[in-house]
């Protein structure tokens, strides 16, 4: 087969690999179909993440059918369309119990992380039972991919963390994909308000198209006057960071109101100053969170209602053998006005 293998920072490669097989009694092979690029990805290429080492297969999204399971596996067969969930879990050990699958003794997000991942023709799932979902017919795959991860991403890292309640004034720094799944997800909780803040004016219009009632360039610096503004000095019920740098960090900080949540989804690469000499006396919360997907089945039926349309987020597509392309496309969003790219694989090469 082919795969998309790290070699180190800034060093992907499209190669042949080895098919991947079963190795433990609850694994399942999965041929890919549609996958996508996480901005995780991005920050894997750039050395973020230590614990990817040279050769490992990237990808933690995919849709698929299944090739093989292991003798173990009693809710998957051959030739069933699934979904793949990015956090791998057993559904046994003490973690799993207290639905903490991002933490599970025997898996987490180890995807493209620890194992090979997604971004090939075929994937390993351990655990496959618990860690991959029954497509219904004619579900949609650009709609199911984001439910892989960024849509149960933004919801429980931001919109549950965030305790985002009706009538709350919400903020979302950084309108990228994971920002946007929060966005569409915070609205199932009826805020009053929902602000955006972005420095890029395309990806403000798109929050705007899918309900942000104000929006905040943040290029010149001034980001957290205009959103004191906004609110009259009171600041925000929910912050939610989803870029995972110290300026948007510092921009949540800046803003959140007494008694506010501030909810960190972004990856951080590098340390971050928070600001306890002003906050210590705010009555906030802090919190931080690799997502579970404990809510996947829940956002998986609103989905298949129409209530929400993750694919909308879909701004590119691709053939899976021109992944370089579209890793260039995604890694320069702004250029390109790209939010999600899919991966297709070629139907008839297997």
């Amino acid at each position: 087969m082919h795969a998309l293998v790290f070699h180190g920072a800034g060093k992907p490669s499209w190669e042949s690999h080895k098919k991947p097989v079963i190795d433990k009694p609850g694994d399942a092979i999965v041929r890919i179909t549609t996958s996508t690029i996480c901005g995780t990805d991005l920050h894997i290429l750039k050395g973020d993440v230590p614990a990817v080492t040279d050769g490992r297969i990237l990808g933690h999204e995919g849709v698929g059918i299944i090739e093989e399971v292991g003798p173990s596996v009693t809710n998957f067969h051959r030739g069933d369309r699934v979904l793949i969930s990015c956090i791998t879990s057993c559904g046994k050990c003490d973690r799993c119990r207290m639905q903490m699958y991002s933490h599970c003794r025997d898996g987490g997000w180890i995807l493209g992380n620890l194992i090979d991942g997604t971004q090939a023709d075929f994937v390993r799932i351990p655990h496959a039972d618990n860690s991959l979902y029954p497509l219904p017919a004619g579900a949609d795959e650009e709609d199911a991919v984001m439910l892989s991860d960024i849509l149960p991403t933004g919801f429980e890292c931001g919109v549950l963390n965030g305790c985002v309640k009706p009538g709350d004034t919400v903020a979302i720094v950084g309108v990228g994909p994971i920002g946007l799944a929060a966005l569409m997800t915070a609205e199932l909780y009826s805020p009053a308000s929902i602000i955006c803040v972005d420095l890029d004016d395309n990806r403000l219009t798109v929050a705007q198209q899918l309900g942000a009632t104000h929006l905040v360039n943040s290029l010149d610096g001034k980001a957290v006057e205009r959103v004191m503004e906004l609110t009259g000095g009171e600041g925000v019920n929910v912050a939610i960071e989803a870029v995972g740098i110290p300026a948007t960090f510092d921009i949540c900080q800046g803003i959140i109101g007494a008694g506010g949540h501030i909810a960190n989804i972004g990856v951080h690469g590098q340390p971050v100053v928070l600001h306890i000499q002003k906050l210590w006396d705010r009555n906030i919360t802090l919190t931080t969170r690799l997502v579970d997907t404990a809510a996947t089945p829940m956002l998986m039926k609103a989905v298949a209602s129409g209530r929400l349309t993750p694919g909308t987020l879909v701004t590119h597509r691709f053939a899976m053998d021109k992944i370089l392309e579209a890793y260039d496309t995604f890694g320069h969003a702004a250029q390109h006005n790209a939010l999600k790219v899919v991966l297709k694989a070629e139907a008839s090469r297997y």
